[in-house]
């Protein structure tokens, strides 16, 4: 693999916690750093295919993806690209070879990241679901880790989410309907052409209504601990022992986290009665899941709201659910 040199020069590549233009909080935390997208584009190299044709940069997918925001939300106040990166992938140039790292001077050093999320949020398209704000949000993820660099460039593969931001604890509301997780492109106006058709097709008030039934369910504090230890058990099924049940995405360590927060979350935690209702269940669940890498954040999300509506579908139609009974 080769690479394409932007600029050497690395420093100042964490952006100042105090820059108002994006929307505050970390919509992820594994493994990962907040920069801005000047640094992406002035201070990182972009890597090539083996036939040295250069990668669609995570600059020009975030730009890409803001462009089609601003168009298809004309009028409406727009926030600046809030990014995180990781597993960041360190390099000298040649005439730095050999040279002591003490020594490196910083325009002999080269960066960049192999995966990126990003969300752009629209802070004057607010809902309100079971008393708690929310904000309609934009944004993707691109892993280079997925993609094959050392073979000819063919169609690269990106991931694009609209659903929302929960201002309470800036965890992020994303369905199936409302993510495309193998977007495969070979140019920026292709990828440009799948983000509109994304935002287009997704339908808010069918998001938001589902969202809202959650909050008229509960799990009383037996059920809850019975539909943990079933999804602890789902982790250690077999293959055929796991078929026809719903695929849950969480990790042992992320159920660890959700009981953990049924006793101590300050916004979702249990009631005083200790039941639970699905809505505060949810944010459990995206809470937890913050602590996905990059490359599998957006799928646990999505994953963890159609578990939760699973669970209000059965206890609405009073049907079988694996992880219920």
């Amino acid at each position: 693999m080769e690479l394409i040199q932007i600029n050497n020069t690395i420093d100042n590549q964490v952006i100042s916690k105090d820059d108002v233009t994006i929307s505050q909080g970390n919509f992820i935390e594994a493994n990962t750093e907040m920069v801005s997208l000047s640094h992406l584009k002035r201070e990182c190299i972009i890597p090539v295919y083996a036939d040295n044709e250069s990668t669609i940069s995570h600059a020009q997918f975030i730009e890409a993806t803001k462009e089609v925001v601003q168009s298809n939300f004309q009028g409406e106040r727009v926030y600046e690209p809030n990014i995180r990166v990781s597993h960041i992938i360190k390099g000298r140039v040649p005439s730095a070879i050999g040279k002591p790292v003490k020594q490196l001077k910083p325009e002999e050093k080269t960066i960049y990241y192999q995966r990126a999320a990003f969300m752009i949020e629209v802070p004057s398209l607010k809902e309100n679901v079971n008393n708690n704000s929310l904000s309609l949000t934009i944004g993707g993820v691109r892993a280079l880790n997925q993609e094959n660099l050392y073979s000819k460039r063919n169609l690269e593969k990106f991931k694009v989410f609209i659903g929302f931001k929960n201002l309470v604890c800036t965890n992020l509301c994303i369905s199936t309907d409302g993510l495309n997780a193998d977007i495969r492109v070979s140019s920026v106006e292709e990828l440009k052409d799948k983000i509109a058709e994304l935002i287009q097709s997704f339908d808010k008030d069918r998001f938001l209504g589902n969202m809202e039934r959650m909050s008229k369910f509960k799990l009383d504090e037996l059920q809850f601990a019975h539909t943990i230890g079933k999804m602890r058990m789902y982790q250690h099924l077999n293959k055929l022992e796991r078929d026809g049940k719903f695929a849950l995405g969480m990790n042992d360590n992320q159920i660890g986290t959700v009981v953990k927060n049924y006793y101590q979350d300050d916004n979702f935690s249990r009631s005083e009665s200790r039941d639970i209702n699905l809505w505060n269940f949810y944010n459990l669940m995206t809470e937890a899941n913050k602590s996905s890498y990059i490359d599998s954040n957006l799928e646990r999300n999505a994953n963890a709201f159609e578990f939760v509506s699973g669970l209000a579908n059965s206890m609405q139609n009073q049907t079988q659910n694996w992880f219920l009974n």
